[in-house]
């Protein structure tokens, strides 16, 4: 993302495991991995993510990258995400929540892809999901 920044401008917004409450789920040897990096450069943005695999879950194509959604915390991008999310067959399941930077959730869908959801942070004045 360094790299993308360099070439691109704008503002960059890298957030380590550690960073987050999720840092107790997972070893401490991955709290340095990026969990959310966010480039914003006028009307661009590029999201990514380091691949968070545990030691039982193999890289093969499909599982090594994502699809990222973007929007304000509402209704629709739950709506979305409900829609997308494979339910019944998802061990990777993690529901819209808070994080520092904003909501997160994320799933694989019934043919293996990965979509990350992100949405703003809510306040007092916009729904909460």
């Amino acid at each position: 993302m360094t790299f993308y920044h360099k070439c691109l401008g704008g503002e960059l917004t890298l957030t380590k495991l550690g960073d987050t409450p999720m840092k107790d789920t997972l070893p401490p040897e991955k709290h340095n991995r990026i969990i959310n990096a966010q480039l914003k450069s006028g009307n661009i943005e590029v999201s990514a993510t380091d691949w968070m695999a545990s030691p039982d879950f193999d890289p093969k194509q499909g599982n090594t990258f994502a699809i990222f959604v973007t929007g304000p915390a509402d209704d629709a991008l739950k709506t979305a995400f409900d829609k997308l999310k494979d339910g019944d067959n998802n061990e990777r399941l993690q529901e819209l929540h808070e994080m520092p930077f904003g909501l997160y959730g994320h799933f694989y869908d019934k043919y293996g892809v990965q979509w990350i959801f992100r949405g703003d942070k809510v306040t007092s004045t916009e729904p909460s999901l």
